[in-house]
């Protein structure tokens, strides 16, 4: 076991200098693409003599950035369980959990589905936090799910599992409802968001699809330390899946 967490150890420092790496290459190559965050409320107009809705455009966000925002929280979150925390990690890790985990997933990976709404067109402030802490919530009650269910050779309780899908299905939805009704022709997303949306979509997937296994107890993941390596190796995929997806498609310098 100490053999296992020291590798563990090892490959967290790791995964720590390669999100970093990808975060500061994002800051130097992006260019200045930006999206607005707006707001919508409802204005009195003497002309019809209705409310209708007056957009507004709040600021508008530097998209480079905020896709480095996420790399560098996973580079910390990866080299703090590394250095500093390890032993609390380790310990946690013994339980079968990991705090450190669901602490910076709840934020990186509602940062990740901000950006995809954004690039559909989804602008709203209100609406944006919406988004942002549903998927948080889902990511929590991945949290009470390891919380539930320590090693304690106890029957499986899935209810937090089942509510986390719940929430987190909701963002992907109101997605795709921008996504796929945006029209044909010049008025659809560009080819490259579709691809984000499908090959996110599916990662976020597998990261259920791979806590399933852990709790099935399903070959190489009745370790639970291989569920957690498999956990660090989904997150850099789908990190740089999005980042680079990102830049090719808006993030490259013209």
């Amino acid at each position: 076991m100490e053999e296992k967490l020291n590798r563990l150890r090892r490959f967290n420092l790791f995964m720590a200098l390669l999100h970093f790496g990808q975060g500061v290459a994002m800051l130097v190559l992006s260019s200045s693409f930006s999206l607005p965050v707006m707001t919508s409320f409802l204005k009195f107009d003497y002309f019809t003599y209705k409310l209708v809705p007056d957009p507004t455009t709040m600021f508008d966000l530097r998209i480079g950035p905020v896709i480095a925002a996420f790399l560098f929280l996973s580079s910390l979150a990866h080299l703090l369980i590394g250095t500093t925390f390890n032993n609390w990690y380790n310990e946690n890790l013994k339980k079968g959990m990991n705090i450190a985990r669901w602490v910076e997933y709840s934020f990186s990976s509602s940062i990740m589905i901000v950006v995809i709404s954004m690039l559909v067109g989804l602008y709203d402030i209100s609406t944006l936090l919406l988004v942002f802490f549903l998927n948080m919530m889902m990511i929590l009650f991945g949290w009470m799910m390891e919380l539930h269910n320590q090693s304690t050779g106890g029957k499986t309780n899935w209810t937090s599992f089942i509510f986390g899908c719940i929430a987190g299905i909701v963002p992907w939805i109101v997605i795709a409802i921008y996504l796929f009704g945006a029209g044909s022709g010049n008025e659809k997303a560009p080819t490259f968001v579709y691809w984000i949306y499908f090959s996110i979509f599916l990662f976020f997937n597998c990261f259920a699809l791979n806590q399933v296994l852990q709790y099935k107890k399903v070959g190489k993941w009745q370790d639970y330390l291989y569920g957690e390596r498999a956990y660090i190796i989904l997150s850099l995929v789908a990190k740089s899946l999005l980042a680079w997806q990102v830049f090719a498609g808006t993030l490259r310098p013209v």
